[in-house]
Order: structure tokens, then C-alpha cells, then sequence
């Protein structure tokens, strides 16, 4: 379903009028120079790209072309964008919680404190609060397939628990209470799926212009540097945020990894902190 929308966004109005023998590199080189005008993140104008490349691909397998022109030597393939994340500092993030309606502050609780995706935020039932194991249960989300809301596994299918901070525990509980849930039913998966219900807040908005560098996303990204910045390993962080790969999590946020020297110096500190902590100081420095 996400592969049709990306067609029939991003490639039928450019290059959906020809038969596949028709098209030539130049073709593809004119569509890839309008994709990345779109203003799309240089990651999904890559997905969008390779789901072209790989129509041409079969059509290659298939004996219906001779040659892919995605692979073409004058066409050149999206290029990732070298600039590295930012993450917000946790006054911005409060600064943004605070300046939200009482009732859309506890997204900014569950983003940051808990790394998940707008859509599972949307998505999140009571149920899968475990407020006493201390753990999110992310088994779905709210996704639009066309200008329809529909329920639909996370991201990937990957469905998974995530540590649930007291804070955001404490936030959660409060929002509870001031605003019981309501049953919301949506169809499953595709508009015409069969309809599932959730218990959850249903709150009227205005939608806003996606940004993945200054809107829900970016809480994620604090989440990943909090946790980063305290030790957490990059295969516990890929697993909480959802990531198939641990290695795409290495890659967007290595550059966050405290580097070994801070670590060392913190491994130090801790553990004399500790001994310090059983002993007394006087004790520690007769050990010295």
C-alpha cells in the first residue's frame, strides 16, 4: 500500500504516460531532477527511486526490456542528505510541550520519553499501558491510506515493548483521568478492511505541513540522543525505536555516541563514586 502511494504520488504524474519500452534514461534523469525539487526527505526520495527502479528491474527479468534506465550511466540516484541530526535539548522539548493545548501534551510525553512514531502515538490504547511492568506494548498504528484513516501494524510489521519511564507513566495516568478514553473504530490496514476498535482519545485538529526535522519525529531523535548519551547500546536502541536494522540506527546516530574518552572518564567516575558511596570518603583515600 505504501509502494502504491509513492507511484501514485510521486511517479505517474511524471512518468506514468509511456509504455516501459518507451522510456529512456533521459526520461528518468528529467523525473529524478523534479523529485528532488519536491521538497521530500532525500531518504524517501531514495525509496521512491529504487521502487521505480525495481518496476524496470522485473520488467528487464521478464524479457519485456533490454535494460534497466534507472541504471543508466547519465542517471544519477537521490543522494542521501550528508547533514547530520540535531536533536533538541530537553528546554525546547519542554518549551514545546508546555505551548501545546492540555490535551496534545502527552504526545510530547510518549515521543520523547518513549521514542515512538507519531502514527503509534495516535494509535496507542490503554491497554497497552502496562502502568504496573513499566512497559509500552506498540501493536499498532494510525496510518492515512489515501484521505482515509485506517489502524495498521507499526512500522514494518515490528511490533514491540518499550521501556515506560515513571515520568511519562505519571503523565499518562493524569491524562487518563482528566480525559476517559472512548472506543475509536477504524477499518484495518485498507479502508475496506474489516473494522477494528481501540480504546482511545479521539481529538479533533488541524493538520499540519509534515517535518521530520522540527515536528513529532524530532522527538524521537531526542529520545535516541538521551538514551545514546547515557550508555544504552545501539542494538537495545534500534529494538525500542523500531528499527529492523541496527545498523541504519548506527548510521543516523552515531555521531551522537558519547566517544571513548568520555566514556572512560565516566566508567571512572561512577565506580569510585560507588566506592566512595560504600566506604566513606576517608576510607577511599586510605586505599589510594
Amino acid at each position: 500500500m505504501n509502494m502504491e502511494l509513492r507511484f501514485r504520488l510521486h511517479a505517474f504524474p511524471y512518468i506514468g504516460s509511456r509504455s516501459l519500452n518507451a522510456f529512456r534514461p533521459a526520461h528518468i534523469c528529467t523525473w529524478a531532477r523534479a523529485l528532488a525539487d519536491s521538497g521530500t526527505a532525500a531518504s524517501y526520495q531514495r525509496t521512491i527511486f529504487a521502487n521505480v527502479s525495481a518496476v524496470f528491474g522485473a520488467a528487464v527479468d521478464d524479457g519485456i526490456l533490454t535494460r534497466n534506465p534507472c541504471r543508466a550511466g547519465s542517471v544519477r540516484a537521490p543522494k542521501l542528505d550528508p547533514r547530520k541530526i540535531k536533536p533538541w535539548t530537553l528546554a525546547r522539548v519542554v518549551a514545546v510541550r508546555d505551548g501545546l493545548p492540555s490535551q496534545y501534551a502527552p504526545t510530547v510525553d510518549v515521543g520523547a520519553g518513549c521514542g515512538l512514531r507519531q502514527g503509534e502515538i495516535f494509535g496507542l490504547a490503554v491497554d497497552e499501558v502496562d502502568f504496573v511492568g513499566g512497559a509500552v506494548h506498540v501493536v499498532r498504528q494510525v496510518k492515512l491510506v489515501g484521505p482515509r484513516m485506517v489502524f495498521a501494524p507499526p512500522k514494518g510489521g515490528k511490533l514491540r515493548d518499550v521501556p515506560l519511564p515513571d515520568v511519562v507513566s505519571d503523565a499518562l495516568a493524569a491524562h487518563i483521568t482528566r480525559r476517559p478514553t472512548i472506543d475509536v473504530t477504524l477499518p484495518w490496514k485498507t479502508p475496506d478492511g474489516p473494522p477494528v476498535t481501540a480504546k482511545l482519545e479521539r481529538v479533533p485538529g488541524q493538520r499540519f505541513k509534515p517535518s521530520r526535522e522540527h515536528g513529532m519525529h524530532a522527538l524521537r531523535h531526542y529520545y535516541a540522543s538521551v538514551l545514546l548519551d547515557s550508555g544504552e547500546n545501539i542494538k537495545a536502541l534500534a529494538e525500542y525505536l523500531g528499527h529492523s536494522d541496527p545498523g541504519f540506527t548506527l548510521r543516523t546516530y552515531t555521531h551522537l555516541m558519547p566517544n571513548s574518552r568520555d566514556r572512560a572518564r565516566r566508567a571512572i567516575d561512577a565506580a569510585f563514586g560507588v566506592r566512595d558511596a560504600v566506604t566513606g570518603p576517608g576510607e577511599a583515600d586510605a586505599l589510594t
